[in-house]
């Protein structure tokens, strides 16, 4: 609040996520009388804008996909808090790391946290703001250069995050069977992987399917995942369940990285935007988890590029 108190505060064990919703529920119960929530999360302010929380009370706390809600520790006294004054709370909704003053100095109040795991207080706007934790494009050929791992393939201008990558992508599933098995098997191989390397860190494109699957399985085994989106808002054409799941997904993603800053104009240039997409999931993953029945020929081709460029690091989860 301007001109009034501040806090930030840190946890060893947390995501994105829980710390933006443990971040209003603190603001909350620590304020009295009417509230505006601003916040840059879409995954918060959708929630109440769209009254997601309505339906996961509805299912018993599933979410339209039938799975059990994310954070429900948190979300269950947020939300009935919300409810036991819902014309004293709104939420709006800002872009981050767009010149907003105050998103500014939350932003750089929190990356301070996660750096340090130390949490302070104080009143009024705080006179030593540690750095942004923005996140800017990438590009496989240029751009803004990122931590770097010994001995990956990565060409020397290519961004990457620190620690052993995993890229998982595949087919698009329908079956609710299949989709619960194959997400069980890659939590399985994570959890196995993570043993060996606890660095380890997903690269998913968030795309329906096999790479949404990917970023749950991830966040049920604790490794955190990476979404790399071949251009903006991928989702904008899908349904509006999926939009909105893709949206919370994104939000629980460690790292953001786009790899074009226009978005495609035709079918044509979204199919070229995502082959390069791939090309850069090749540099940069040290290996690669994908979901292949064996028959879908786009998926064998994806499988051959792979094989090519890391012939013994390429594991294939049959459907």
């Amino acid at each position: 609040m301007p001109d009034g108190g501040w806090a930030s505060g840190s946890d060893p064990e947390t995501t994105n996520q829980r710390m933006e919703l443990t971040a209003v529920l603190e603001a909350l119960g620590a304020i009295e009388g009417p509230v505006e929530v601003v916040s840059d999360s879409t995954y918060v302010v959708n929630c109440f804008r769209d009254r997601w929380w309505a339906g996961w009370l509805k299912r018993d706390w599933r979410n339209s996909n039938k799975q059990p809600v994310a954070n429900r520790d948190i979300w269950e006294p947020l939300i009935e808090l919300y409810r036991s004054a819902p014309h004293d709370i709104t939420f709006t909704w800002v872009k981050g790391h767009a010149g907003d003053e105050w998103n500014d100095v939350a932003d750089r109040l929190a990356a301070e946290a996660a750096r340090t795991q130390v949490g302070r207080t104080g009143v009024g706007l705080p006179d030593d703001l540690g750095e942004t934790d923005e996140i800017e494009p990438r590009t496989p050929g240029g751009g803004a250069g990122g931590d770097r791992t010994a001995g990956a393939r990565s060409s020397g201008s290519s961004w990457r995050p620190t620690g052993r990558c995993v890229a998982v992508l595949g087919m698009q599933l329908d079956s609710r069977e299949d989709l619960d098995r194959i997400r069980q098997r890659l939590g399985e191989i994570l959890a196995a992987k993570k043993e060996l390397d606890d660095d380890l860190i997903v690269l998913t494109g968030l795309r329906r399917g096999a790479e949404t699957l990917g970023a749950e399985a991830a966040s049920e085994s604790g490794v955190p995942y990476v979404a790399v989106l071949p251009y903006p808002n991928p989702a904008l054409k899908w349904p509006a369940a999926k939009r909105d799941y893709f949206a919370q997904m994104l939000e629980g993603a460690a790292k953001v990285v786009c790899l074009q800053r226009k978005i495609p104009d035709t079918p044509k240039r979204a199919g070229e935007a995502l082959k390069r997409r791939n090309a850069w999931l090749r540099e940069v993953a040290d290996e690669a988890l994908i979901v292949w029945d064996g028959t879908d020929r786009r998926v064998g081709r994806v499988v051959g590029a792979f094989e090519k460029e890391m012939p013994e690091d390429v594991w294939v989860v049959d459907v």
